[in-house]
């Protein structure tokens, strides 16, 4: 445990740090800082910062650079989790100039996320790991091929090519629909698996196609989500000529950047922080995530984030994405016939 006066000179080198991307010497403290108090005491408590290992000095003679724990005590102390006012209005005025669309609005978070947070932005679409039936359709094509149309909640529509075993026609697959309809709206893929009622072969088989898609549709754990600015990225220091951001170039070739950042254990509530090495993966040891959850609990959720240096503005950060998240969760409950309202303040 440090000390209220180490407390604070230690977030003042990390708020020096990240503006400047430069080691803070004691004498720009002393300076700046009008903490009324010697340099002597200043280097002093560095000294002991740098022991306890919240700092880290990169020359003997330079000035010191925040550890991963110099950053975490810094990210602990963070208070007001706010935008303001007006930056809020206006998030919530140019999500209602878009199209009423989950993509649309995907696509806008990440872009509104990367330019305000200066770094790249993340966006998964809403999953639900149980999809529920909203609407079958059946469209006759020729002989016995017919498309599978088939409409989950939360707006997400999947259409498949099928073969019957028999040949079929436009009013046959009609009354077909209207029937697994009845018998299955609302319902998850293994809800429909389970259910014991008698199904002609013709029910069964389309029976058996609508199960197929919900659980092809329900195993996408990690789509390829929404990215933006790397740009932002790019041109830190940190990642100017550094196999970092190569390495999460890569990533995200091979659509796993999704899959790295989300730790094993993410709770559904607020907005995490992950530092260094405290990230699982060695790939993105070098950076900072901070992430969350938006969506409707235990029906649709997704993944919104921002991944950039260890050197991150986290106090402006940490807002952006906290009220991107809860402007998302509005927008998606609003598709499952919920009221959640953003968490303005």
């Amino acid at each position: 445990m440090i000390t209220a006066r180490s407390s604070l000179i230690l977030n003042y080198i990390v708020g020096e740090y990240i503006t400047r991307a430069a080691p803070v010497p004691s004498q720009i403290i002393a300076d700046n800082a009008e903490m009324g108090i010697s340099p002597a005491t200043i280097r002093n408590e560095m000294a002991l910062l740098e022991k306890e290992g919240y700092l880290i000095r990169p020359h003997t003679s330079a000035g010191c650079i925040p550890s991963d724990k110099g950053y975490r005590h810094y990210v602990e102390a963070i208070e007001d989790v706010r935008l303001p006012r007006d930056e809020q209005r206006l998030i919530s005025h140019t999500f209602h100039q878009v199209e009423k669309e989950v993509e649309a609005w995907v696509s806008l978070t990440a872009t509104i996320l990367a330019r305000l947070a200066q770094n790249v932005a993340v966006v998964s679409l809403p999953t639900s790991t149980d999809s529920k039936l909203k609407h079958l359709e059946l469209i006759a094509l020729q002989d016995s091929r017919a498309l599978v149309v088939v409409v989950l909640e939360g707006a997400v529509v999947k259409e498949k090519l099928f073969t019957f075993s028999e040949a079929v026609n436009q009013p046959s697959l009609t009354v077909l629909s209207t029937r697994l309809n009845s018998l299955y709206n609302g319902l998850t893929s293994g809800q429909i698996a389970a259910k014991q009622i008698e199904l002609s072969p013709l029910e069964k088989q389309a029976t058996d196609y609508l199960v197929t898609i919900m659980q092809a549709e329900d195993s996408k754990e990690y789509q390829e989500p929404y990215l933006e600015g790397w740009h932002f990225m790019l041109n830190q220091p940190e990642f100017a000529r550094s196999e970092t951001a190569r390495v999460l170039m890569e990533l995200v070739e091979r659509r796993g950047l999704l899959k790295v950042i989300v730790p094993g254990k993410l709770s559904q509530q607020g907005v995490h922080v992950i530092i260094g090495k405290e990230n699982q993966d060695e790939a993105i040891q070098n950076c900072s995530v901070v992430i969350c959850h938006y969506g409707v609990p235990d029906q649709a959720n997704g993944t919104i984030a921002v991944v950039g240096p260890t050197r991150m503005p986290y106090s402006r950060t940490i807002p952006t994405v906290y009220y991107l998240s809860s402007v998302l969760s509005q927008l998606v409950a609003g598709l499952y016939g919920h009221d959640i309202y953003p968490k303005t303040n």
